[in-house]
């Protein structure tokens, strides 16, 4: 069952970490024109003459890409942090980047200096990059089995509510105007000085604490305020086991998960939904679709509130996910939401096409935005990370979370990057191409991916195992319990399926 103290501390690490990698996705869309004056003043009296535009569009260029170039740095850093630091270590550290950017962001406009945006903008990224594999990990190892994916949505859904509070906030009449601005950039302090204060009060992972610090006695006292009542002993079990199926294979490095044979088909898993999540053209759609509104007959002034509507669809969406993801199971979702997002990018290239000649279409390409977004926000956003908690085992999890993290800002970096290129030479039929990327992940998660819907960790591993053709240790009808007897030696007892 869910406890308070469950509830409690994903609400404190989604909102203080999950929150404002949202929250940065979106802030400087709004008052965009306003920094960009501030850019071009601030160049002007320092050199006296106006900002060259090749030069003023590279410096946005920097100030947008630097936060997903931040992130791919971010995530290389989790290995290292998570196995020395803990999970909740880790993210106590991590707020420290973020309270760091927001002063100085919040500063900049005082301090006379753009640079300063630029550099807070790394800073942020590696924020973002932590947190988007740090929260999922640590929630996905705190939650029992039954509400591990509906737990594991949660960041998902508090970065969809950052999106939306951030497109809020910048709406002209509230803080995305040239006074504003400043304010608006350095209000991403606040989330993390909450967490910073909360979360020393929360447990650490149990599974860090048992399989990777040996202390059980902590370990059992984490579980048992999690779960809210004093046995716990199944669950320290399955975890003893885990750790020691594990043991053999000690601490997997990225190098060592990229050759080992045993964890190929989850690692090329993983990748593969990484890179369908973010080449699927999520930043595409939204960047498009500002001018799909005003193509169709959407006042100029009016197109910020249905963007925020639209970000309002994403978090209603994303909410649903967490309350179905336990009964429709992992593989539903994502088959879904990649199939909703591959027919809306079909269906939006020609109603875009087709919209100077036919009056309807502009309103059929509102729609494609729409189901699109619905899509991305039940499987393709939220699933992809709950997999990898779920895939990976407690020594293997890290370097998966390095790899799947990297995978997912590189990714975002460079569709941010080259989507202006693809529109500028193939206009609507860039979308033809995202339809593809959906389309081949749909047949890759269909033939490869398996439920992983109310499994244990080692449960997982043996389904993998025979998709990889290896052998974990016990045969295919026979589960094999350990217990431990009282010279200290694990005895191994054998059940075969009959006596169940």
């Amino acid at each position: 069952k869910m406890t308070v103290t469950l509830a409690l501390v994903a609400l404190v690490s989604a909102f203080g970490s999950s929150f404002q990698y949202g929250y940065n996705v979106s802030v400087i869309n709004s008052p965009a024109p306003y920094m960009q004056d501030f850019y071009n003043q601030t160049y002007f009296n320092r050199n006296g003459e106006p900002m060259d535009s090749g030069f003023q569009t590279l410096l946005w260029s920097l100030t947008v890409s630097m936060y997903p170039l931040g992130g791919l740095f971010g995530s290389l850093m989790v290995w290292p942090l998570v196995n020395n630091c803990g999970r909740k270590g880790t993210l106590l550290i991590n707020n420290l980047f973020s309270i760091a950017a927001a002063v100085l962001m919040g500063t900049s406009e005082l301090a006379k200096t753009f640079e300063v945006i630029i550099l807070s903008r790394v800073i942020m990224g590696i924020y973002a990059g932590l947190a988007s594999n740090v929260v999922p990990m640590f929630l996905g190892e705190m939650s029992p089995k039954n509400l591990r994916g509906a737990i594991g949505v949660v960041p998902q859904l508090f970065i969809t509510v950052g999106i939306l509070v951030a497109q809020i906030l910048g709406l002209n009449s509230i803080l995305g105007n040239a006074e504003g601005w400043p304010v608006l950039l350095g209000l991403t302090g606040i989330p993390s000085l909450i967490q910073l204060l909360t979360l020393p009060f929360f447990p650490e992972s149990p599974r860090y604490l048992l399989i990777q610090k040996g202390n059980e006695k902590q370990a059992r006292q984490a579980l048992q305020r999690l779960r809210g009542w004093d046995d716990v002993d199944d669950e320290i079990e399955e975890m003893r086991q885990e750790d020691r199926s594990e043991k053999e294979e000690g601490h997997f490095s990225v190098l060592s998960l990229c050759t080992f044979r045993g964890l190929r088909w989850q690692l090329i898993s993983i990748i593969v939904m990484m890179m369908g999540q973010q080449l699927s053209g999520v930043n595409g759609v939204f960047y498009y679709a500002d001018r799909i509104f005003q193509s169709a007959g959407v006042d100029s002034n009016n197109v910020q509130y249905v963007t925020v509507s639209i970000g309002a669809v994403n978090v209603v969406m994303t909410l649903l996910a967490v309350f179905i993801v336990e009964s429709l199971g992992r593989r539903i979702l994502l088959l879904a939401g990649f199939g909703l997002c591959c027919v809306s990018c079909a269906v939006l290239t020609l109603a875009l096409n087709l919209q100077s000649t036919v009056s309807w279409m502009s309103y059929l390409s509102i729609v494609c935005v729409i189901v699109y977004i619905i899509g991305h926000a039940i499987g393709a956003s939220p699933i992809p990370f709950v997999m990898i908690t779920e895939m990976f085992l407690q020594s293997s999890r890290p370097a998966a979370f390095m790899v799947g993290g990297s995978v997912h800002w590189l990714c975002n970096f460079t569709v941010g990057l080259v989507f202006l290129y693809m529109e500028a030479g193939l206009g609507p039929y860039s979308f033809l191409i995202f339809c593809a990327i959906c389309l081949a992940t749909i047949v890759y998660i269909f033939f490869i991916v398996p439920e992983t819907k109310n499994k244990t960790f080692m449960e997982i591993n043996k389904i993998m195992a025979k998709r990889n053709k290896v052998e974990i240790q016990d045969d295919k009808d026979e589960l094999k319990d350990f217990h431990t007897v009282p010279g200290g030696q694990a005895e191994k007892k054998e059940f075969s399926s009959s006596d169940l």
